[in-house]
């Protein structure tokens, strides 16, 4: 398994609260979530193209 990097994140309170229903919905755990969703989004800006030196 590749070696992660741990950092502070600074977070709404209610925007949290979301994020931890959400991954209790999907059996993650809070901060499985936010790297399951940050991934999800790297693929997709990997997808349409919308990577730095792409001039759409």
């Amino acid at each position: 398994m590749a070696e992660k990097k741990a950092f502070v994140l600074r977070i709404n309170p209610d925007m949290l609260k979301e994020v931890e229903l959400w991954a209790a919905d999907e059996f993650r755990s809070t901060n499985g979530q936010i790297e399951f969703l940050l991934q999800e989004a790297l693929k997709a800006r990997k997808r349409s193209g919308k990577r730095k030196g792409n001039k759409e």
